[in-house]
This record gives C-alpha cells, structure tokens and sequence, in this order.
C-alpha cells in the first residue's frame, strides 16, 4: 500500500474557516443590496461568493449601474462592525503548531488585501503565514485554480505536497483544479454530490479540519 506524503504547506481559505466572519459578511451583502433587489435568501447570497465583492454584487443586485453605491454600502456596514469577526476557538494555537514543525501556511481568500491584512493584524495572525493571494492580487478569482498555482510557485512545493482547507464550493474546486487535496468545512449546509465527490475530506466544523491538517503534516 502506498503512503500517503505528509504535507509541507497548509493553504487556508479566511472567511469561516480560520476566522467567523460569514455572519458578518453576509450581513453586510444583504445590508449592500436592499435598495436595489428584492431580499435574498442567505443561502443564495453565499452561493455567490467567491473573488471581491465588484465581481459578484451585480448578480445579486441585477444592475451593474448600482455596484458602486452597494459597495459602499457595503463596505460602510462591514467597517462599522468588523471588531466582531473573531478567530475561531483554536486557530492560533494549531497554526503555531504547524509553523513549529516547519510547515508553510499560506492564505487563498477572494476577500480584499486591505481589509484582509486589518483583519489579520487585529488578531496578530499575519506572521504566520509565508504568503497570501488576496481577491484583488490576480485577475482570476476561485474557482479557478491560478491563485493555488500562484501560492505553490511562491513556496516553491507541489501540488502533491499541499493540503487546502476550505468552506465553500468554490475552495474545492480550485483547490482541486490545481491537483491539491482539499478539506471542505460544511458547518451545517448540504453539499452538493458533485462538491462532495471532490473533496479530500469533509468535517463539519474548522477545529476538525485543523486536526486533520496537522495529522497530515506529522
């Protein structure tokens, strides 16, 4: 039987798998878009998350014209209550432990670089991590697979050698599209047969995913 080799870099999606943000950030998508279109579904909303919020807000609001103001909007409310985004319980203590043992880490977000790196240094996570590509750094967004390609080549590892974690549809499928073993956080949503089949692993919460990055990086 062959062994499976342990990882030398852990790649990690931000929002709601290393800090509890998607409340907050689908709040304040849903506070961006009440002028323009009728309420939706929080679900709906999440469905189309993925790259910076200029690239997905006109489908939620059905009007290009009005992406400008529902950002702002948008940006307004998020700012206002960004001191509520908090890591979730154990993230500190496992990355440390993965840099410890010489594991790269690295970020993959669609979220955007400033408010990104303000949430990293508020919590004093930045450190950790050898590199990050952030929603607005390349041209192409997840699911496609180039800000994986991207980080690999940064760290100088193979596809082979990494793990992704992620929780949405999206991170699996870019993860994926790159050849890298992906873990998907479901939190408590139905996923999808095709996502599923794809996925590495699949947990049901970022605390188990941690605990399966560090087993496969021993």
């Amino acid at each position: 039987m062959m062994l499976r080799p342990k990882k030398r870099a852990i790649v990690f999606d931000l929002d709601g798998t290393l800090v509890d943000s998607l409340p907050l950030v689908l709040r304040s998508i849903a506070h961006a878009i009440e002028p323009f279109a009728p309420a939706r579904p929080t679900m709906e909303i999440f469905a189309h998350l993925g790259g910076p919020p200029r690239r997905f807000l006109g489908g939620l609001v059905g009007d290009e014209r009005h992406v400008p103001a529902a950002m702002a909007r948008m940006t307004e409310f998020h700012d206002a209550n960004q001191h509520l985004i908090l890591p979730f319980e154990g993230v500190r203590a496992a990355l440390a432990d993965l840099r410890a043992r010489d594991v790269q880490l690295a970020i993959w977000t669609g979220r955007d670089r400033e408010s990104g790196e303000i949430l990293l240094r508020t919590h004093d996570l930045t450190a950790l991590f050898a590199t990050i590509v952030y929603g607005d750094d390349l041209p192409t967004h997840k699911p496609t697979p180039e800000g994986m390609r991207e980080i690999l080549r940064r760290l100088a590892v193979t596809a082979e050698e990494t793990l992704f974690v992620g929780d949405a549809d999206v991170d699996v499928v870019g993860g994926t599209g790159a050849g890298v073993e992906t873990v998907l956080i479901r939190h408590t949503r139905k996923i999808d047969e095709a996502v599923r089949a794809q996925a590495w692993r699949m947990v049901t919460s970022p605390i188990e995913a941690l605990e399966l990055a560090r087993a496969a990086a021993i």
